[in-house]
């Protein structure tokens, strides 16, 4: 099947034909359609799959077809969880909507509120926004979403892990109740779930691949490892892997920080990207990335969602995420649109619970590769059990001792 099957408008399909785009994936052939014939949407994929285009081409499409002549007033609104991804979002609907003259404007936190105030007031059809600055924007005036038509929300589940969920329901006070909504999500967690039901109407409901799950094009690698040779282990891999870019997530900013000096000292060209850096010096760091300058980009789960780089070949998981559904958002970095990716997961002793949480949530275990410089021995797993006994015993006494200090107060 080719676009012009999904009855997509010739300015679109001469931007997809100019950006290389020729097939739809599966969740774009089963969306578009009905996106385009107006119904609510629910929607759930895993990362990579080609959800932005699933509601950026019919919305473009649906906001062509009607005729005004009346100055742009914002008619479809956008919600990503973070920067990054409304960046992205907002450069997939300038290359789709080319040929469209509509126009859009992508607003975040990190940067001046200037360039974004006089791109509104002059006047967009489409607004790309993450929570937290589109309420600052509204509070101050400059925002009007009383003609909204169309509502997005793009990676809901990420949203609400992020605490988002106050922002959305101010947000869904001020917008019309009669309109289309369409709800992307690459998890459907309990709380997703009940947002997609209060905020749909009989939608249809859209899933590729089964939830929680990697694409299959990524081949997952599992070492285990000491915690003190995770740094070493690294630089072993990126040796081996004849320095191609990788992408290393850490749950921590000042993780993310510390390896990207350690990697930078060993001769490897890293930088680090999370939420205490200037908006100007991500969008830098990310770009030096995507053009090879940089190898390796170190980045937490907040900041790297939305990375979309092309051809990535190593996703490499430092540190294993304390929730499993993170663990597919990560790895989902590579493998994307049909090319082969490699993930790689270190694991120490303590980090085998989280593993089992992994492999439990996508119904497969991870292959082991034995066959490094810094594998596991029995006794490190049999220490970290000594100390994780030790710690819970700790935990009951300090419990023990502060209830007969409570009592005697």
């Amino acid at each position: 099947m080719n676009f012009k099957a999904l009855h997509l408008i010739s300015p679109i399909l001469q931007a997809l034909e100019e950006e290389g785009y020729s097939q739809p994936t599966p969740i774009q052939v089963q969306a578009i359609p009905e996106v385009l014939q107006g119904r609510d949407l629910l929607a759930s994929a895993q990362t990579g799959t080609g959800k932005t285009a699933a509601f950026a081409l019919p919305i473009l499409q649906l906001l062509h077809q009607q005729t005004t002549t009346a100055p742009p007033t914002i008619r479809a609104l956008i919600l990503t969880p973070t920067r990054e991804l409304a960046s992205q979002v907002a450069e997939s609907f300038a290359a789709y909507g080319r040929y469209t003259g509509l126009k859009h404007l992508a607003v975040y936190g990190g940067v001046p509120y200037k360039v974004q105030t006089e791109a509104l007031q002059a006047g967009i059809d489409i607004l790309v926004a993450t929570p937290g600055r589109l309420l600052d924007l509204l509070d101050q005036g400059f925002v009007d979403l009383k003609q909204v038509q169309l509502l997005v929300l793009d990676e809901a589940d990420r949203m609400l892990d992020m605490g988002f969920v106050q922002d959305i329901q101010r947000v869904l006070q001020v917008i019309p109740e009669k309109r289309q909504t369409l709800f992307f999500t690459a998890t459907m967690a309990p709380e997703v779930a009940k947002l997609a039901k209060k905020i749909l109407t009989a939608p249809v409901n859209v899933e590729v691949s089964p939830a929680s799950s990697p694409a299959g094009t990524i081949r997952q690698e599992l070492y285990y490892v000491k915690k003190a040779n995770k740094t070493p282990l690294l630089l072993y891999l990126l040796q081996q892997a004849s320095r191609a870019r990788t992408l290393v997530f850490m749950r921590t900013k000042e993780g993310a920080d510390k390896l990207a000096k350690e990697l930078n000292a060993a001769g490897i060209a890293a930088e680090a990207i999370h939420a205490d850096r200037a908006q100007r010096d991500r969008e830098r760091v990310l770009e030096s990335f995507k053009q090879n300058e940089t190898q390796v980009l170190v980045a937490t789960d907040v900041a790297a969602r939305g990375i979309d780089v092309e051809e990535l070949p190593y996703v490499i998981n430092y540190e294993l995420p304390f929730e499993p559904e993170t663990y597919v958002h990560r790895i989902g970095r590579t493998g994307r649109a049909g090319a082969a990716g490699i993930a790689i997961s270190f694991c120490g002793a303590s980090e085998t619970p989280l593993l089992i949480a992994i492999q439990n949530l996508t119904g497969k275990a991870i292959p082991v590769v034995d066959q490094h410089p810094y594998p596991l021995t029995a006794q490190d797993f049999m220490e970290a059990a000594s100390s994780s006994s030790a710690k819970s015993e700790k935990r009951k006494g300090a419990g023990r001792g502060g209830k007969g200090k409570r009592g005697r107060r």
